[in-house]
């Protein structure tokens, strides 16, 4: 039986890079059709038997903290999609060992769920928001909803939530000129509005780098409208991917450029896909299937020792090693995508 008591020794993979962050995913649906995540017209489906219980995902999460993992996140698809969400919400937050209890969400159903979320224990919420504009909103995601996400943020705020964020792709041509609008609007309602460089990885089969604006232009663009900009030290110990800067109001957003300038060597992350499996990086083709191990009887101790033992052997960088991929295209065609559906970005969980 796991001891929960005595303190952890830290795992370290082959770049001593230490266990401590968990993404579980709680389903592979959604209900937007973003061009960057879900462009298709078509999905092959993960079978719904083999999606995770609420038991399942927290025995998991259980193993894991026993490892060092002390933050989790949970994520989709869209996770408001889950019925009973809360359920998963309350049996993690009764875990010591995990201190960090978050999710990120598109944000359409968060009006109706933000306070049982917040009486569920979970701690912050990051909401995916590209832009401001209905008709824009409409074309990009498929669905004429952004209403529903302003309501949600404003929910958020009325449940009592702190530390919201905003992640916003980027995308040449069709949001980059929102970085100001989008960033007003993250003070306008004091949240953090994240920056996210365009990614080539699963659902965008459409990527290029042409697509793609780096975190220099962004910063260029803060900088023209609204003055200088002081780049932040990360604080001791955090181990999030953004880069924190601040306007001369005090004002914080961050970048994550993880297309252009990879941030593989200090990252810490895994995840675990709705029906278990645990992939090492975003850009991992393979991972290891922990619900067969739950499913055929194992016990935690036996699932923590494989789980070690994998991480020890981990060298992935995917981020790095695509940067110097030769004629550098979408990681995946569209066939991959439907071979493999643990390829997809609503699969994977972002």
């Amino acid at each position: 039986m796991i001891d929960r008591t005595t303190p952890l020794s830290p795992v370290l993979d082959t770049f001593d890079r230490r266990l401590d962050s968990l993404r579980v995913s709680v389903t592979d649906r959604c209900n937007l059709r973003c061009r960057y995540c879900m462009p298709e017209e078509e999905y092959v489906w993960l079978p719904r038997e083999s999606i995770l219980s609420y038991e399942e995902a927290n025995r998991l999460v259980g193993v894991f903290s026993s490892l060092g993992v002390s933050k989790v996140r949970i994520t989709g698809g869209e996770p408001l999609l889950r019925r009973d969400l809360a359920r998963l919400i309350a049996l993690i937050n009764g875990n010591e060992r995990i201190g960090d209890l978050a999710m990120t969400t598109n944000g359409l159903l968060l009006a109706e769920s933000a306070d049982q979320l917040k009486d569920a224990g979970l701690g912050r919420i990051t909401v995916s928001l590209d832009t401001l504009r209905p008709e824009r909103f409409r074309d990009f995601a498929r669905r004429a909803r952004l209403d529903h996400v302003l309501e949600g943020i404003e929910a958020l705020q009325a449940a009592g939530f702190q530390d919201t964020k905003i992640n916003t792709v980027v995308v040449r041509g069709f949001n980059d000129d929102e970085i100001v609008d989008l960033l007003e609007f993250g003070r306008a309602k004091r949240v953090e509005v994240r920056f996210i460089e365009y990614m080539d990885v699963g659902g965008a089969t459409q990527w290029s780098w042409e697509d793609v604006v780096p975190r220099a232009e962004i910063l260029e663009a803060v900088r023209r409208s609204l003055g200088e900009v002081e780049a932040l030290e990360r604080p001791v110990g955090r181990g999030a991917p953004a880069e924190q800067f601040a306007l001369r109001d005090g004002t914080v957003f961050g970048i994550i450029s993880s297309t252009t300038e990879p941030f593989c060597r200090g990252c810490g992350r895994s995840r675990i896909t709705a029906d278990g499996m645990w992939l090492l990086c975003l850009y991992a083709d393979t991972g290891t299937d922990l619900k067969k191990l739950l499913r055929t009887g194992l016990s935690d101790d036996e699932i923590a020792a494989v789980i070690r033992e994998v991480w020890h052997s981990r060298t992935a960088r995917g981020a790095e090693e695509r940067l110097t991929a030769p004629d550098r295209g979408p990681l995946y065609k569209v066939e991959g995508l439907r071979r493999d559906p643990h390829r997809e970005m609503h699969t994977r969980g972002g």
